[in-house]
């Protein structure tokens, strides 16, 4: 009996294999843990990309304009169809490597999946760049070209770029050559332009994943590279509107255009401006949910979203930052969707070290507010001068006081005359 279970149990695990390689996995089904707050961050709501979400039966509908897509580049294509299937099955078990999930469609079905999925990205940028868009049904409707860009920077929903790329250059092998066409990256960083704010070159296509590694890039310093990095914790002990009764000022940092360089110099904590709209938390959460599975020691911008956290947790919080322009908010809500924001997209995060720059940062504000002078000030503001009528109210009290002591004064300098 137990030799057969021996038996048994070998040949198991003969057949074991590891869920993916960590050098090769860029594409990764979001951990239940981080998802489950909000499922619809992660889940594309028009178009499917990549074998992850094909087949839902939500985005069928676009299958038909994907493969209209393709049908099209492929007649400006200089390739043939043919090549470019031998491409892309050439590459499969690669692409397949690429993904922490095990894909479980056959070798002929992902091929196919991934050569219309790519197509219909090549052709897509390329349709938004030439302009002529007025009789195309995504670029004919501001909603529909919204949620294409929205669909196509989502973690789940992506494509390893290095096919993309192959792709893109088997197709127009002659004008890359003669040097009259532009590189794939160069229309990928166009097409994603709205979320470039600091304007960065076009990256090397070797140091970017996908589109979520590539909008990830586009909201780091240049100098990410040489940030130094310390375990720790951030543990602020005070919010925004809490730092402000003990005479913390809030400035936008107009020197930067880089979300990430936050500064703190005698009293002042300046925060680059940046707005805020219904579609911020998808963004935000994509690119946490990328750091926290590929960039487990390099998650600056989980950093960023951990410090606004603290700092913001409330109405009051947020007003603090926006009456001082850091925040612009455009959500469909109040103050308090702000908050919730920072808060909801840290939840359940794990974080072994920071920035060694927000580290100081928060040192530096509890110490600031831990001075015995600013303790009282923000207990007298606090307790006092929370709302007119209370200032009105102490303000009176104070006078009322200064009256009774001036008069105590002159009745004692009386007598003694």
């Amino acid at each position: 009996m137990e030799n057969d279970v021996a038996i048994e149990l070998e040949a198991m695990l003969k057949k074991a294999q590891p869920l993916f390689t960590t050098k090769s996995c860029c594409i990764y089904k979001v951990p239940h843990q981080i998802r489950q707050s909000s499922e619809d961050a992660y889940t594309p709501v028009l178009v499917s990309i990549g074998p992850l979400h094909h087949g839902n039966s939500r985005l069928v509908t676009m299958e038909g304009h994907k493969q209209f897509y393709c049908q099209h580049f492929i007649q400006r294509s200089e390739a043939s169809l043919t090549d470019l299937v031998s491409c892309v099955k050439q590459l499969e078990l690669q692409i397949r490597a690429c993904y922490s999930e095990k894909i479980e469609i056959t070798v002929d079905e992902l091929v196919k999946v991934i050569l219309i999925d790519c197509c219909f990205i090549i052709e897509l940028f390329l349709r938004d760049y030439e302009g002529t868009t007025e009789d195309d049904l995504i670029f004919s409707k501001d909603w529909m070209e919204f949620r294409v860009m929205h669909d196509l920077l989502l973690l789940e929903n992506q494509v390893p770029l290095f096919v993309v790329e192959k792709i893109y250059n088997l197709a127009f092998a002659s004008p890359l050559h003669g040097g009259g066409f532009p590189s794939f990256m160069w229309f990928a960083v166009s097409y994603f332009s709205y979320h470039n704010k600091q304007s960065v070159l076009t990256p090397a296509s070797s140091s970017i994943a996908h589109f979520t590694d590539l909008l990830r890039y586009f909201h780091l310093p240049p100098s990410h590279t040489t940030l130094l990095r310390n375990p720790g914790s951030l543990v602020l002990g005070h919010s925004a509107s809490e730092l402000v009764e003990a005479g913390v000022k809030f400035q936008v940092n107009k020197s930067s255009h880089c979300i990430l360089d936050l500064e703190f110099e005698d009293g002042v904590l300046k925060i680059p401006h940046i707005i805020v709209y219904d579609g911020t938390e998808v963004w935000l959460r994509n690119i946490v949910a990328l750091e926290q599975c590929h960039y487990p020691r390099d998650h600056y911008i989980t950093d960023y979203v951990s410090f606004l956290a603290k700092l913001v947790n409330s109405n009051k919080d947020a007003n603090v930052l926006i009456k001082a322009g850091i925040i612009e908010s455009m959500v469909s809500g109040n103050d308090t969707s702000v908050a919730k924001l920072f808060t909801d997209v840290d939840k359940n995060i794990i974080i072994v070290n920071y920035n060694v720059n927000y580290l100081r940062i928060h040192h530096d504000l509890n110490t600031y507010y831990k001075h015995p002078c600013r303790t009282k000030i923000a207990t007298l503001r606090r307790d006092y001068f929370t709302t007119p009528w209370k200032t009105v109210a102490s303000i009176a009290g104070i006078v009322l006081l200064l009256l009774t002591v001036i008069q105590t004064v002159c009745s004692i300098l009386q007598l003694h005359s």
